[in-house]
């Protein structure tokens, strides 16, 4: 725990160990057990160690931080493109009351389900690709980001129709009273745990990358991210964005905020990072129709 970014990341070891790093505080109250069966005092003095290590890292985590108040509300979600309830999904979302709605994994077959039952909640909105932006302010400079999800000759040679079918990360400009907000919405690349090839990310972190440096190119000051970065925010692969923007959760939730998956989930990876805003709330809505649980969190300038 107190050496994690030391861990090679040969076989994606390092930003696997990131992933799960708030559980390996579990091994403390078995160890401490085993001391108190053994009736070994040193035992328990030495549990001392990864349980500082372990409050240090997280305990900031607990106690509810959140303020009542926020100039708006943002919200992020991955639908799932297999959701078997894309309508319920769409009007639970609605009734969160979030001011800007983002929705990645948008299947071909249900985008027009979500474009319907948001319309009268979410007067604007974009689409491009498999991520989608509703808002009930205006919207405006709105374009697809290159995050390099097609490489090598194969992928250069794709007209721009063609990559937008499956582009996974867009940013716009919100018009709110307190002046103009540039939110991304971002899908990085799936992970997976191979027998044989280890913690597989070499697409998630290509597209983390180039993320990372859009929004280092990013002129606006007042910036938020929303969307699924299939990465907690204690994985190496998020430095370059973690660098720039700062997590609501850790500022203003309580608790881990886990998201996935929804039925038991034991990792933060659907994010909302800004920056040049003041997290206000966060919290983890309901589950849905999804594998993964929704987001949501309060802003102020």
């Amino acid at each position: 725990m107190l050496l994690h970014t030391q861990i090679p990341n040969s076989g994606g070891l390092g930003s696997l160990v990131e992933t799960f790093l708030p559980w390996f505080g579990v091994f403390i109250p078995v160890l401490l057990a085993g001391a108190l069966w053994r009736r070994s005092a040193s035992a328990v003095v030495a549990l001392l160690l990864p349980a500082v290590v372990w409050l240090n890292h997280f305990g900031g985590l607990f106690g509810d931080k959140s303020q009542v108040g926020s100039d708006l509300t943002v919200a992020s979600h991955n639908v799932g493109a297999e959701n078997s309830d894309p309508g319920g999904t769409a009007r639970g979302l609605a009734a969160s009351g979030a001011n800007v709605l983002a929705l990645v994994e948008l299947s071909a077959r249900d985008k027009g389900t979500y474009e319907k039952e948001l319309a009268k909640t979410y007067p604007y909105h974009t689409v491009q690709g498999t991520v989608g932006l509703w808002s009930k302010l205006p919207l405006s400079d709105t374009q697809p980001v290159d995050i390099k999800q097609d490489v090598g000759p194969l992928g250069d040679s794709k007209p721009a129709d063609v990559k937008l079918v499956d582009n996974r990360a867009l940013r716009t400009t919100v018009a709110t009273d307190q002046g103009p907000l540039a939110v991304y919405v971002a899908h990085l690349g799936s992970v997976r745990v191979m027998p044989r090839g280890g913690f597989r990310t070499e697409t998630r972190d290509r597209n983390a990358q180039a993320l990372g440096e859009a929004i280092a190119a990013e002129q606006n000051e007042q910036v938020v991210l929303l969307g699924d970065l299939n990465a907690t925010t204690d994985d190496r692969a998020l430095d370059g964005i973690t660098s720039q923007l700062h997590s609501v959760q850790e500022a203003a939730g309580d608790g881990f905020g886990f998201t996935w998956p929804a039925k038991f989930p034991v990792a933060r990876i659907d994010q909302i990072l800004v920056r040049g805003v003041e997290a206000k709330s966060s919290s983890v809505l309901p589950a849905t129709g999804s594998d993964h649980l929704p987001v949501v969190a309060g802003v102020s300038w």
